[in-house]
């Protein structure tokens, strides 16, 4: 058997592992045995296949793993109307359970307040705890 090819099987079985792992290492030992099939493709001896692998498996693992378990760690990032919720709002005129305006980093949102006997004058800060199609739902800050 050609010895690419031994490197390619290598690379799919640890490929696989990756998958089923979620290390992030076992990705990088398989991106550095498919590129040493490359090499063993253009007939580099074996000796410096095994080179190529251990310069490729150490650099991807030293510098590439980090900056990709650091990008899969950060909390999701929340756009939209989702990137509303728990911001704090200025009642701009009164907020009851039907209906008020409300300025949200300097954008004017109809508003109502989550509880229907609740009334909230105007310039009390609140926060969002949801938004309804395009009406926040605000709770009033103490």
């Amino acid at each position: 058997m050609d010895p690419w090819l031994i490197w390619l099987i290598v690379a799919a079985v640890l490929a696989v592992a990756e998958i089923l792992t979620l290390t992030a290492a076992l990705g990088m030992l398989s991106a550095a045995a498919l590129v040493t099939a490359g090499s063993a493709a253009i007939g580099l001896p074996l000796p410096f296949q095994f080179l190529v692998f251990t310069i490729v498996a150490t650099v991807t693992l030293v510098f590439v793993r980090p900056i990709a378990v650091r990008h899969v760690l950060q909390p999701p990032v929340r756009f939209g109307t989702d990137a509303l919720v728990g911001k704090g709002a200025y009642v701009v005129s009164e907020v009851t359970g039907l209906g008020g305006r409300i300025r949200i980093d300097g954008e004017e949102w109809t508003a109502r307040a989550y509880d229907e006997t609740l009334v909230i004058p105007p310039g009390k800060t609140v926060d969002v705890i949801e938004i309804n199609g395009a009406t926040a739902i605000v709770y009033p800050r103490d």
